[in-house]
């Protein structure tokens, strides 16, 4: 009988330039490779202006971006049985607030 490994000591850290940032809009691109995540700031400047600036590209191999899509499926379940469904039809959603 052999004996289970031993889980490893586990710890995060953040680098010197780690930031904290909110994202209302997530492209991804996909080449053999790997997958890109870019996450911006989405603006509607009129009824049919939007601009979007991206402030972060992050890269991942298609086996993390598997782990996050299964991370994230998980975590959206959880938050739907707490809090009910995410509605994506941005139409049904209340209007938005101004930000000062």
């Amino acid at each position: 009988m052999s004996t289970p490994n031993p889980q490893p000591d586990f710890r995060i850290t953040q680098t010197e330039d780690y930031r904290e940032r909110y994202a209302n809009s997530v492209q991804v691109r996909v080449s053999v490779w790997d997958f890109c995540i870019y996450f911006g700031l989405l603006k509607q400047q009129t009824e049919h202006n939007v601009e979007v600036e991206n402030h972060a590209a992050i890269y991942l191999s298609p086996q993390q971006s598997k782990a996050l899509y299964k991370i994230l499926e998980q975590n959206v379940v959880n938050y739907e049985q707490a809090f009910g469904e995410i509605k994506l039809d941005a139409r049904n959603a209340p209007p938005a607030r101004p930000l000062n």
